[in-house]
């Protein structure tokens, strides 16, 4: 009898041993799992009326160049919906662009980006490992299947999966999603958004020029995040913001932005806050037809001198 316990005690002792590092694996695959794809799958999501979509089309595109895809009627929400769809590409960030022809189910049009996952079932896991609220549960779309996820802080993001794998173009020059929080919530949302990204901080100003809020008698924190999704700035305020600030999702960085201007304003776009410099750029923000609008700005030659003295 003792022996036989002692053998029983040995096996259980060698269960848990060879058990023990398997979880440990699978804890540490988890934490370490990269979803994001490239830069180039980030898409900005767009929604204007379906009397506007194909002059947005026609100036966005006079603006920045690239193509749109071919544009197809279909349902992308879990509920039935029916909307024009189509990807602008462009060499310095991509648009998906929806004219809903039914009323649009909540909470879709407050969702900021489209982020491409290798791995659909992976991410909601990362997501909520990471402090997110899975608020539209994975469902299936014509190519794929799609989520939507809240940030701390309020901030809607929706992630896709491809059925095919898709095949962009890497950008010229990367976007930057620009993301407005409280400084009530802005630990809480850089902490989220970093450990799901895998990305990094590359630079927290504690007194960013107020300027690029259009306050510039006062200062803001500004961090800079980049990951495989791309790139991400966060604008900590305290919500006292003058139009249009907070309103655009994206930054575009382009090569001359005198230029890009003229093209935009030609196409039918309004300039919204002239070019100003801050932070080694030169900063405009643009409304286009339908009502989309952007941040775009160029990089200053070295040696300009940024809002604020900075």
């Amino acid at each position: 009898m003792k022996s036989t316990r002692i053998l029983a005690l040995l096996a259980f002792s060698a269960a848990i041993a060879t058990a023990a590092p398997v979880t440990g694996k699978e804890v540490t695959k988890s934490k370490e799992t990269v979803v994001a794809v490239a830069p180039q799958y980030d898409t900005t999501h767009v929604y204007v009326a379906p009397e506007d979509v194909d002059k947005f089309v026609t100036s966005f595109l006079a603006t920045f160049g690239g193509k749109s895809t071919k544009q197809v009627v279909a349902t992308v929400t879990p509920t039935p919906s029916s909307t024009t769809s189509q990807l602008l590409q462009t060499p310095v960030g991509t648009v998906s662009l929806f004219g809903f022809k039914t009323p649009i189910p909540y909470p879709f049009g407050a969702e900021r980006n489209g982020y491409l996952v290798n791995d659909m079932d992976e991410a909601i896991k990362a997501a909520r490992a990471a402090g997110a609220d899975v608020i539209v549960s994975t469902f299936p779309d014509p190519i794929g299947r799609d989520a939507v996820i809240q940030w701390p802080g309020g901030v809607n993001l929706q992630i896709y999966w491809h059925t095919t794998k898709p095949a962009y173009a890497a950008f010229e020059r990367i976007p930057e999603n620009r993301v407005y929080v409280s400084p009530d919530r802005v630990a809480a949302f850089t902490k989220s958004f970093v450990a799901f990204s895998r990305g990094k901080i590359i630079s927290d100003d504690a007194r960013a020029p107020g300027a690029e809020i259009g306050r510039s008698d006062a200062t803001y924190r500004r961090i800079r995040i980049e990951s495989g999704f791309g790139k991400m700035v966060v604008l900590v305020t305290d919500g006292h913001l003058p139009y249009p600030y907070g309103r655009e999702t994206t930054g575009y960085e382009v090569a001359d932005l005198a230029a890009t201007l003229a093209k935009a304003k030609e196409a039918g776009a309004t300039v919204l806050v002239e070019p100003y410099m801050s932070d080694g750029r030169s900063i405009a923000f643009v409304t286009f037809p339908g009502g989309y609008v952007a941040e775009i700005h160029s990089l200053a030659p070295k040696g300009a001198v940024r809002a604020g003295g900075k």
